[in-house]
């Protein structure tokens, strides 16, 4: 068994966050992508976030019925702030010997990784991979961790991977590039703008019935 750990806000969920994991499944050869919605994500204070409750629904009905999808509601099981390391460390003792585990972030987020809690620990718990963008040019993770951290790992030109003494590996992914974000579909619904084709319908027909983003 080989998961991946997908989490983010997902204020709303969106076609770009579904068709990166899709493929991701497919690069990684996963058994499943879990996505798993912050509770209280401590990088993002300067705006308003809607209720776990229906950030969490809105993944459910996005994922539904696809077998290679699943969701997680245990970031909001804990109290407090929504911690990567923690997320790792519960699904590290709950899945069965000899399965694996990747953590799946952008290429946004991880080029803040130093700012995450424990991220040394985190980044020897776990695989990481990375979601780049149009133009992205890998030059190492020198521009990203300290000298010292990004001399440890060695690029294995086989797998495509950054490779530590461990075993842990950091990998750089393209995927389709859907220029998508969930400010815009927020933006619009403020606005009486469609969002149609930006989301699945069951997530649209959700936010009008909730009337979320008004």
């Amino acid at each position: 068994m080989k998961r991946g750990l997908f989490g983010g806000t997902f204020d709303p969920v969106h076609f770009g966050h579904l068709r990166a994991a899709e493929e991701l499944a497919a690069i990684e050869q996963l058994d499943c992508v879990i996505f798993i919605p912050s509770a209280l994500p401590p990088h993002k204070t300067s705006r308003v976030i809607e209720p776990f409750e229906h950030r969490a629904r809105m993944i459910q009905l996005a994922i539904e019925g696809d077998h290679h999808f699943s969701f997680s509601d245990v970031e909001n099981r804990r109290e407090g702030k929504s911690f990567s390391i923690e997320t790792v460390r519960y699904f590290l003792n709950e899945q069965p010997d000899g399965s694996e585990l990747c953590f799946i972030t952008g290429l946004d987020a991880f080029d803040a990784i130093t700012t995450w809690r424990d991220w040394e620990t985190l980044l020897t718990l776990c695989d990481f991979v990375v979601i780049t963008r149009p133009g992205y040019e890998n030059r190492g993770l020198h521009s990203i961790l300290p000298d010292d951290v990004a001399r440890s790992y060695v690029y294995d030109q086989k797998t495509d991977s950054f490779t530590q003494a461990s075993g842990r590996r950091i990998s750089f992914r393209k995927t389709t590039f859907m220029e998508i974000a969930s400010s815009d579909i927020r933006r619009f619904v403020q606005t009486g703008e469609s969002i149609r084709y930006l989301t699945p319908d069951p997530v649209i027909q959700y936010i009008e019935e909730q009337n979320l983003y008004r």
